[in-house]
């Protein structure tokens, strides 16, 4: 297994948030929101999304549904530049509400939010216990936590194949983002270690992609 070499927490450069934004995330994208959809069929309040970067995955959950309401959270001031223009040409700034916060340290209440979902900011936490803990505090009782990130390869020769097999149209500079992503990146058994001290089964993390492992659980 190669070692854990942490990246910067906050994306936060012009060139960071436009590479990012710019990079074909649309079938992944389109799949997170199908299957949280899967795991959260209706939600019944308002959703929250960690780590939003430039708001794609709100929009493609908004898109999928005609009354979802999303709250979208980063603390990368390029990244929400970018989100609010995406946001309003989507015609969706009645529906998504996007704010500078730490995902570490919310303002919210205790389960203010129906779901919440996050894609690719736990690889960026050093330490992501205390992020997903807020996830779950903020969850209503009955309502779905929804995680999704990167894993960690268990050889450079595996991460310099999935580099070039899923950022072989990118650029150098977005290559690199996605090479460090993957370095940054937990493996299933860590992850899995993190839900038990949560208090939730194991299982409940499973990988789902070749790149890919998923939280979905249901909150107390």
């Amino acid at each position: 297994m190669i070692p854990r070499v942490l990246e910067p927490e906050v994306m936060d450069t012009p060139d960071d948030a436009s590479d990012y934004d710019s990079m074909d995330h649309s079938a992944v994208n389109r799949a997170f929101a199908a299957d949280f959809f899967s795991a959260c069929p209706h939600p019944a309040g308002p959703v929250l999304d960690v780590g939003t970067g430039t708001a794609q995955i709100p929009i493609e959950v908004c898109r999928r549904h005609p009354s979802v309401r999303v709250h979208a959270i980063d603390l990368a001031d390029e990244m929400l530049k970018l989100a609010t223009i995406n946001v309003a040409v989507a015609g969706l700034s009645d529906r998504v509400t996007l704010e500078r916060v730490n995902g570490r340290r919310t303002p919210f209440a205790d389960g203010q939010f129906a779901a919440v979902m996050s894609n690719s900011i736990v690889h960026h936490i050093p330490h992501p216990f205390e992020c997903l803990g807020e996830m779950v505090r903020v969850c209503a009782s009955g309502g779905v936590v929804f995680v999704r990130d990167l894993m960690r390869p268990n050889s450079a020769e595996l991460l310099e194949h999935l580099v070039n097999l899923h950022a072989a149209g990118a650029n150098h500079h977005q290559r690199q983002l996605f090479a460090d992503s993957l370095r940054a990146a937990l493996t299933l058994a860590e992850v899995q270690t993190l839900v038990v001290e949560l208090g939730f089964d194991p299982a409940t993390v499973k990988q789902t992609s070749d790149r890919h492992w998923t939280w979905s659980a249901v909150v107390a």
